[in-house]
């Protein structure tokens, strides 16, 4: 499986985008798929990640903001992202894995967001 993250960009605080990964090769609705992001000077960190069947989990920090979603027909994720904050700032990844818990199995190349103030 390769994986393009995409959609990354300049925007102000409080503003909007929408992260798509997309990608190639089969069986992508047998993978979970994963958010990633990380900051200069900081760990990577798990933003959100959604199941094959749809269930999803966010980190505390982006909870209420940020949206996970998937298109098993289109083998895309997107990563809506809203009332964006300059701690926001980062790379974020997309990454898919058979069993997140013990890693993740494919990851693609990272897309920047910058939030400015």
């Amino acid at each position: 499986v390769q994986l393009q993250a995409s959609g990354g960009g300049l925007v102000q605080a409080g503003g909007s985008l929408r992260l798509t990964c997309a990608a190639s090769g089969s069986a992508f609705a047998i993978y979970a798929i994963g958010w990633y992001r990380q900051a200069p000077g900081k760990q990577h960190e798990l933003v959100a990640i959604i199941s094959t069947g749809g269930s999803t989990n966010y980190a505390d920090s982006v909870k209420g903001r940020f949206t996970i979603s998937r298109d098993n027909a289109k083998n895309t994720a997107y990563l809506q992202m809203n009332s964006l904050k300059p701690e926001d700032t980062a790379v974020y990844y997309c990454a898919v894995g058979l069993v997140p818990s013990a890693g993740m199995d494919y990851w693609g190349k990272g897309t920047q967001v910058t939030v400015s103030s």
